[in-house]
């Protein structure tokens, strides 16, 4: 197994797959039909499954993916150091992987989720000047910040408890108390309605252009 299949073996984030098998086999012929052939290994597979090595798990991913997807595999595991940019960059040269080299360029650290490192990126390739995990006094971490007065918080499956919905709203309240924007969005709203979600945002932006 590699490429997306093989994510929940190295914990890493993913975004909702197309149910086909990504494998690695020395024979193509061998893969049978359903399933997404990846040819070549670098290193050798994981020793205890039959897994690829990290390293050729995200390669595979970054050659195979659409761009959100392979960048959320990629930069959970920059994040948590088990894997450079470095690393995969000087594996994946020439034209061929002009695809790949291009889709790191995005990649970022610090995020908390992968919500977070799909929004900062979407809102990034927007044009909009996006700032992660900011400090505000009286509110705390808010998860990103646009051109230094737009607050933007991601909500994942814990927001839904009454306890937190509280205290999500008494944080913008304050934010907007200190002269803050503050939009809130879900994780349907990232993976599923991105433009939907950026197209809000640069409208909000544009009032004070």
């Amino acid at each position: 197994m590699t490429c997306s299949s093989a994510a929940a073996a190295y914990s890493l984030w993913t975004l909702p797959a197309d149910g086909l098998r990504h494998v690695y086999h020395r024979r193509r012929e061998a893969v049978s039909g359903g399933a997404v052939h990846h040819a070549g290994l670098l290193l050798p597979p994981a020793s205890y499954q039959p897994v690829a090595a990290l390293a050729d798990v995200l390669i595979h991913a970054l050659r195979c993916l659409p761009v959100a997807e392979s960048l959320v595999m990629v930069e959970c595991a920059v994040s948590r150091g088990d894997m450079t940019l470095e690393f995969l960059l000087r594996r994946l040269p020439g034209k061929r992987n002009g695809k790949a080299r291009a889709d790191l360029e995005w990649v970022d650290t610090g995020a908390d989720s992968l919500l977070e490192t799909l929004a900062r990126t979407y809102f990034r390739r927007a044009g909009i000047r996006v700032e992660t995990q900011v400090y505000l006094e009286r509110v705390g971490y808010v998860d990103l910040l646009l051109d230094g007065w737009l607050v933007v918080e991601l909500d994942g499956r814990h927001h839904a408890e009454w306890k937190q919905v509280q205290k999500d709203h008494r944080r913008n309240n304050e934010s907007v108390l200190q002269g803050y924007t503050a939009l809130r969005y879900y994780y349907s709203d990232v993976v599923f309605h991105p433009a939907a979600m950026v197209s809000q945002v640069l409208q909000v932006l544009s009032r004070r252009l």
